[in-house]
């Protein structure tokens, strides 16, 4: 009998690979998905906050992150395409349940506080348009999101995510149109400038923690086992292993993602430094203030194109929060859950991701300036980032779980080093709390 896992581990064939998206879909593959989705409103609130409060001098952030992003979110994509099942399904069979349930309910938590931050960036957002109460947008949204999820296909889901994602192109042609000068940001990009305060620190995680978050790496690793269920692999058996050319395509997808998140993050600093810091508006108190960065692309339409970058990714990612947090605890309590399931299949997994959007509306109910809320999300989400990637890291060098394709050197090289730098700035961040 063939060993479902080590046979096709140690093949080089196309046995295993899906068909090729066509057209535009090839720029816009799964890893854009993730990677515009991880630039969710609480990425750009909180990057925007950075870029208004430190302007150019924070710059240095993207080049550090870039590195950090792409491992972790390949480890996470590594581990749903050889192992055949998501994160914290993986988790599960691997650790102790003393181990597992700590982790499961810290990202539940982190999960519905940020896609409570998103919902807010959203309202805030869209009531400069429209001077409708910013809760009641939410809840509009999160019902729109919600029948979506509920009714529709994953194909459908994601078709749309990938389309969405295009409008964070904005903040690329807002930085450029503000004329920076070239030799300045190069020195801001490679010599850091640094301080150490508590405020300071404090946006260090928040951007570690938006473009770590732990929401990340679960939707990654089950987009994989979604994509393979989508060309017909049900079964476990037919999913585990993986081929090298899919892991080199999956190593590029993801790339490609990454690389496309951390362009969004760094003109997003850019912008802000450039025309909110120089004016002396340090902090961003309202959904306004934000829009203002976008002005020397679209003038007094600042506040339309604005709303229309942070609906647009809201859509993208507040879905893959919820769902994530549905995956993230069928998985962690020994079931199944897909967005191929129909919800009459699966009440369980769908019921999750409704009490989970009802959690994230209410909370916009209790008077949080939402975007504040967007840089305190990613502050939470920092701290869930260590743990999660030691597991990550431990899992991937595991020949049990992942055969053949354990870590290269350069992989856990990023890997250890990410660890270590992210569990490094929680408690500097918690040590500036108490002196």
């Amino acid at each position: 009998m063939i060993d479902p896992i080590r046979e096709p581990l140690e093949a080089d064939t196309q046995v295993h690979a899906p068909p090729p998206p066509a057209g535009m879909m090839k720029l816009v593959g799964a890893g854009v998905v993730t990677g515009a989705a991880d630039d969710d409103p609480s990425a750009i609130g909180t990057y925007a906050s950075a870029g208004a409060r430190f302007g150019l001098g924070f710059l240095w952030i993207a080049p550090v992150l870039l590195p950090m992003m792409y491992v972790v979110t390949y480890l996470s994509a590594k581990i749903g395409q050889v192992y055949g099942k998501g994160l914290f399904a993986c988790i599960r069979d691997q650790f102790p349940r003393w181990v597992l349930y700590p982790m499961v309910t810290l990202a539940f938590l982190g999960n519905i506080i940020e896609a409570a931050a998103d919902l807010g960036g959203i309202g805030a957002a869209f009531n400069l348009l429209v001077p409708i109460p910013v809760p009641l947008i939410v809840l509009g949204a999160a019902v729109i999101i919600f029948a979506v999820q509920y009714f529709g296909s994953y194909t459908l889901i994601r078709r749309v995510f990938r389309w969405l994602a295009l409008i964070l192109f904005a903040y690329v042609a807002a930085a450029i149109l503000a004329r920076p000068d070239p030799l300045e940001i190069l020195r801001a990009t490679f010599l850091p400038s640094i301080t150490f305060s508590a405020e300071f620190i404090a946006l260090v995680v928040a951007c570690i923690g938006t473009s770590l978050s732990a929401y990340v790496y679960t939707w990654q690793s089950n987009q994989e086992v979604e994509e393979q269920i989508a060309i017909g692999r049900r079964r476990l058996w037919q999913r585990k292993g993986a081929t090298r050319r899919e892991m080199k395509r999956t190593s590029r997808d993801v790339l490609v993602g990454m690389i496309f998140s951390n362009l969004i993050l760094y003109f997003i600093i850019m912008s802000t430094g450039l025309t909110l810091h120089p004016a002396g508006q340090t902090e961003i108190d309202s959904a306004a203030q934000a829009a203002a960065a976008l002005e020397p692309l679209a003038g007094e339409g600042a506040k339309y194109l604005f709303a229309a970058g942070v609906v647009g990714v809201g859509f993208l990612a507040v879905p893959i929060m919820t769902t994530g947090a549905a995956y993230d605890v069928v998985q962690g309590i020994g079931r199944e859950g897909s967005l191929h399931d129909a919800p009459s299949h699966n009440k369980l997994f769908y019921a999750i991701i409704g009490i989970v959007t009802a959690l994230a509306v209410a909370m916009n109910f209790l008077g949080l300036n939402p975007m504040k809320m967007l840089v305190w999300s990613g502050i939470v989400q920092g701290f869930s980032v260590p743990p999660l990637l030691l597991l990550m890291m431990l899992l991937t060098n595991s020949r049990k779980v992942v055969g053949a394709r354990t870590n290269g050197r350069w992989t856990n090289f990023l890997g250890w080093a990410t660890t270590l730098v992210t569990f490094l700035c929680t408690v500097t961040l918690v040590v500036t709390w108490f002196v």
